[in-house]
């Protein structure tokens, strides 16, 4: 498993490397709405829809464009607001 290697090789950190395998580890239902983030976690957004052939198109957060993907390399984001939620900042 790629993550695995990567977090020994020293260049992911412990958390995302457990995040990956987890969401590896779900199995992949998705539809258009659904909040999404890439496997490191460097950009968040949201599905527009899913092609017949499998892959997503999803638009990443602040961006106009859109961006398709195969399914695994994406994994569910489970904050709401995506990169630029951070609860311990909210009020």
């Amino acid at each position: 498993m790629s993550a695995v290697a990567h977090y020994i090789a020293g260049v992911l950190p412990w958390e995302a490397m457990v995040g990956i395998v987890e969401s590896l580890a779900q199995t992949a239902d998705w539809k258009a709405g659904d909040r999404v983030k890439t496997l490191r976690g460097s950009l968040h957004g949201v599905i527009v829809k899913v092609l017949d052939d499998g892959r997503v198109v999803w638009r990443p957060d602040g961006a106009a464009g859109e961006l398709t993907a195969m399914p695994e390399s994406l994994c569910r984001d489970g904050s709401a607001g995506g990169a630029l939620a951070n609860p311990s900042t909210e009020k």
